[in-house]
């Protein structure tokens, strides 16, 4: 080994929601299962072929306990449930529930390896039609069902545990029409998987091979817990809730329960903590001090804003190696900050790679760090990222990146994987920080969780249940307010706030909003009083507008042919991130790949790109344009090759009267309209809120954006200029 080793940390987050109903009981989504079998256990036992390898993991203790009432039998879903019951017990329901969702995995990586899978696939349709899922049903034998059940289940166990496992190798081998015992037997095989993550990592763990940490109990911002005032510090223009939520004693709370069900657990005390979505501040770094936490992490981001000083230039290069890393102190707390850019390549970029290049090319990012860094002393890489949602999009689920990079990193002298622990106990805390500036790993800001009409509708209902309960204990000295406390510090994680505002979309984003209102529901049940009408009603707001990607910059003018005739024709238009609007990660295939708009003086342009050629396309699809503002409008266009009908209509009362048809609209390789805007009885100024909506029949197959609308304000006389000023 050569003197002067760059010493790398990758930490592995691994983290769900709390998907338990409060009022139920019942888990409401099977990614804590399904993930358990595919990604927790295999993330340890691969480091046993490697033993120079150093690595940390991060498990948050809400997921230990999911993860420890599966493994004991007392947790239950839909999901499991419907796998467990024999098709020819299915009721109607169940059938199509199990056509929707048992398709939920990475087509490309998860689905096609299995021809039966994949042909159950095409058998039901690859783009979803509820309203054709009870027709589709009828086509599906019970051993078609049943082959689904098994696939459903098999394909979210690692490939490594396929290949190794006696059972799992023959299920695959067979391939097609599973007996009742083959799908008992491996859900039983689920289970047992299940069973061994908490073992495996406490072995590994007592070797010194890998570091465990912790993150507070049910994964909150305590940043905005300790006072969602602070989120002016880096976002001095956002939106704050109307009450005020300033409640240290709660983050102290989360994290204290939290370090104390992983010491119950694992039988140790851990060094570490990674703050929820590693955001920080100077009162929670207090808090975490005062509870025993000796080092926590956060993101580069938060280290620039709090040196007053940028890290990287315009491109994106790190202009500052030696400020990133090193490990800093504030106070008694050691903290590093991870690497954004090389972290997110893992996240996102690699898995379109081929593995052994992917793994040769962060070694070689890596060098290259340690080269750049002057000598003396030494430094250390943090690398952290999600320990389990990015593999699916990998091939083999990540397993053979992962097998050239801890081989890679094995032989190379000049660097060296370590836990954070043990580098702090060899090289020191570093130099400490003056200052914390209040961030996240996310745009170093707390934006994503605040500022937003629906975020901050969350944080009121938070602050007057909490009110509420504490009233109560003060009226009732000596009640029992557990579960009640409970209910509300599970409402205070981050998860439910992830999926309000224009950042994040879901088609289970119904499942999470229920589930925060739910909680606070339990909460005025146990103290026995009546649950506010309001926790009834969704905080969701379907007309919220939703921000491009790119922003008009300009007048367009496109030419209405259906091609892109110029680049430049729409380049000063708005783009729309469809994959940001329209979906999560076990989305169904797109048929949009890109959607853009923009004007001139007197009409409005749309320009939808197809992710298949329109020939793919199911006969009698049609892109339906939603229009308010001065009025109700829509625009239908049935697709066809070349010119397409475009009908322009306008409501009245509850009928569509058609108004005029539009001379401006084609689908050859892309689909493009345009409408003036006095056809919309829209003048200077007014705002016209739109979205996409792609229909088979009156059956809607996918809209964009996913919820809510664009905006497009009608431009004045001066518009381009304005931009310029």
């Amino acid at each position: 080994m050569t003197d002067n080793p760059l010493f790398v940390s990758f930490l592995w987050h691994m983290h769900q929601p709390y998907y338990k109903d409060p009022l139920s009981g019942y888990y409401r989504l099977p990614w804590v299962r399904l993930h358990g079998t595919k990604d927790y256990l295999d993330m340890v036992e691969i480091l046993r072929d490697f033993p120079a390898i150093r690595q940390n993991f991060n498990l948050v203790p809400s997921l230990i306990e999911q993860i420890i009432e599966y493994e004991e039998g007392g947790a239950k879903d839909l999901f499991l449930e419907l796998s467990e019951k024999s098709p020819a017990d299915l009721t109607q329901d169940e059938k199509i529930f199990i056509l929707e969702n048992f398709f939920l995995a990475n087509w490309d990586n998860m689905i096609r390896p299995f021809p039966r899978y994949h042909e159950l696939l095409v058998k039901r349709g690859t783009h979803l039609i509820r309203s054709d899922l009870v027709r589709t049903a009828k086509y599906f034998r019970d051993g078609d069902f049943l082959d689904l059940q098994v696939y459903f289940n098999l394909c979210w166990i690692d490939p490594f545990f396929r290949e190794k496992d006696d059972l799992l190798r023959s299920l695959c081998a067979k391939g097609k029409n599973f007996t009742g015992e083959d799908k008992r037997l491996l859900l039983a095989k689920q289970r047992e998987i299940l069973g061994r993550i908490i073992p495996a990592y406490r072995e590994m763990a007592s070797t010194g091979r890998i570091e465990l940490s912790f993150s507070p109990f049910y994964h909150p911002i305590l940043p905005l817990l300790c006072d969602t005032d602070v989120a002016r510090a880096s976002m001095p223009n956002v939106n704050l809730p109307r009450q005020r939520f300033a409640h240290p004693e709660d983050a102290d709370m989360q994290i204290r329960s939290g370090r104390e069900l992983f010491e119950k657990v694992f039988g140790f005390r851990p060094a570490g903590m990674w703050p929820s979505e590693g955001s920080v501040s100077e009162e929670v770094l207090r808090l975490a001090s005062r509870n025993g936490v000796r080092w926590v992490a956060t993101d580069e981001g938060v280290l620039a804003n709090s040196l007053g000083r940028r890290l990287r230039d315009d491109s994106g290069n790190m202009a500052d190696p030696g400020a990133l890393y090193r490990p800093y102190r504030f106070e008694d707390v050691a903290i590093t900050f991870r690497d954004h850019a090389l972290s997110d390549l893992i996240g996102f970029v690699y898995s379109q790679w081929e593995p052994k290049r992917a793994a040769a090319d962060l070694i070689q990012r890596l060098t290259s760090i340690r080269r750049s860094l002057p000598g003396g002393a030494p430094r250390l890489v943090s690398i952290i990222l999600d320990g389990e949602n990015a593999w699916e999009y990998y091939r083999n689920d990540g397993r053979d990146f992962f097998l050239y990079l801890y081989e890679g990193l094995s032989r190379e002298e000049g660097l060296k994987t370590v836990t954070v622990s043990d580098f702090l106990a060899h090289y020191g805390g570093g130099e400490p920080l003056g200052r914390i500036q209040p961030g996240s790993w996310i745009n170093a800001n707390f934006g994503i969780w605040l500022g937003h009409e629906e975020d901050n509708l969350a944080w009121d209902y938070l602050s007057e249940t909490r009110r509420k309960l504490v009233e109560h204990e003060r009226q009732n000295p000596g009640a029992e307010t557990k579960n009640a406390w409970r209910s509300l510090f599970i409402a205070e994680g981050s998860d439910w706030n992830w999926w309000y505002g224009d950042e994040h979309t879901t088609e289970t984003q119904k499942e999470f909003d229920e589930l925060f209102r739910f909680n606070l529901m339990k909460v005025f049940r146990e103290i026995g009083r009546d649950v506010p009408a309001r926790l009834f009603e969704p905080i969701l707001r379907e007309d919220r507008g939703v921000a491009p990607t790119q922003s008009v910059r300009g007048f367009i003018s496109p030419k209405i042919d259906g091609m892109v005739t110029s680049y430049y024709e729409w380049y000063q238009g708005a783009q729309l991130d469809v994959k940001k609007s329209g979906g999560s990660m076990h989305k169904s295939e797109s048929l949009v790949a890109a959607v853009y708009y923009g004007f001139d003086r007197t009409a409005l342009y749309l320009r939808v790109d197809p992710r298949t050629p329109f020939a793919e396309f199911e006969e009698g699809t049609a892109f339906v344009i939603v229009v308010s503002g001065p009025a109700e409008m829509k625009i239908a266009c049935p697709l066809s090759k070349g010119r397409v009908p475009a009908t322009l209509y306008e409501k009245t009362g509850e009928d569509w009267i058609e108004v005029k048809e539009l001379p401006d609209a084609a689908a050859v390789d892309i689909f493009e309209v345009g409408v003036p805007f006095a056809d919309l009885k829209a003048v200077e100024k007014d705002e016209i809120n739109i979205f996409i909506s792609i229909r088979k029949g009156e059956e809607e197959i996918e809209r964009c954006p996913w919820r809510g609308h664009v905006t497009v304000s009608v431009p004045t006389e001066d518009f381009e200029a304005m931009l310029w000023h």
